[in-house]
């Protein structure tokens, strides 16, 4: 998507911060935002063809953000996106655009962090599992790993699940016999399939699921107890994570404020052990 396109995506995002939404309203919404301005101008049925629905549920859809219809829901997409966008930046070439856009990004997930409740929750779920699975599948992958290399410094026993295949399932289900009850999925466009089946797996065996993905109506969060939002970058080739990224350090600093004292003393006994095998120069 252009710059324009990703500030009327985020524009309608905000239409449905807060609400609870079913899994076939998640679906809506994601088809919503993701087409941005364009999707202001689709009808009920085109709507319900994009989002493979039916269009009795886009319906009741906008009945449940309290509209009273879907025409009285694309008048209010109609005014988001004719709201003008903020002029380009003049002389700027396209990789500082796309900088500038990841810190507009960080500043509304700054904002958004002023109630820190969900996240709070997540490191409540999240600290009391032994072991703790983290998941990240293709370009969430090394985010997993970011996050599984400094949560190990504070907890016992952290997996990195980071590749799919036949033996995904199986180390889901050999955390959940070792004692897990939570598992952190890092869930990232274009949603791998094995990373959502892996989520409704963990679910099965009864295990809470926290989701760190780029928006609150993506299909991680269907299957999340806590979705935790991140937007990515989509402004060059590939995208930019460093919301997400942002997010799980967050989300491992509230897991270190849930139990200060045993984190503390791993901290110290790691710093012990890296000094006596010399292992950073500094």
């Amino acid at each position: 998507m252009n710059d324009g396109a990703v500030r009327t995506g985020g524009r309608v995002l905000d239409l449905f911060q807060g609400a609870r939404l079913t899994p076939t309203q998640r679906r809506i919404a994601h088809s919503l935002v993701q087409h941005g301005a364009s999707a202001a101008y689709l009808s009920a049925a085109e709507v319900a063809e994009l989002a493979g629905v039916s269009q009795p549920s886009v319906t009741r859809f906008a009945m449940a953000l309290g509209y009273a219809g879907y025409p009285a829901l694309r008048r209010e997409l109609r005014s988001l996106a004719d709201v003008p966008a903020s002029p380009p930046e003049t002389g700027e070439n396209e990789t500082q655009r796309a900088l500038r856009a990841e810190s507009r990004h960080l500043e509304r997930m700054a904002d958004d962090l002023g109630d820190l409740g969900a996240v709070e929750q997540a490191a409540a779920l999240l600290a009391g599992s032994r072991p703790l699975p983290v998941l990240g599948l293709r370009a969430a992958a090394p985010l997993a790993g970011y996050f599984g290399y400094f949560a190990a410094k504070v907890l016992p026993d952290v997996r990195v699940l980071d590749g799919g295949g036949t033996t995904l399932l199986d180390r889901l289900d050999q955390a959940r016999a070792a004692g897990a009850t939570a598992l952190l999925a890092i869930v990232l466009p274009r949603y791998p399939r094995e990373a959502l089946d892996a989520l409704r797996e963990a679910r099965e065996l009864g295990m809470a699921v926290v989701a760190i993905t780029d928006s609150a109506v993506s299909p991680a969060a269907e299957s999340a107890d806590v979705a935790l939002p991140a937007p990515v970058g989509t402004q060059l080739v590939f995208d930019l994570h460093t919301g997400p990224m942002a997010m799980a350090m967050v989300l491992l600093q509230a897991v270190c404020d849930a139990a200060p004292e045993p984190v503390q003393r791993r901290l110290e006994e790691f710093e012990a052990t890296a000094a006596r095998r010399h292992i950073f120069e500094a």
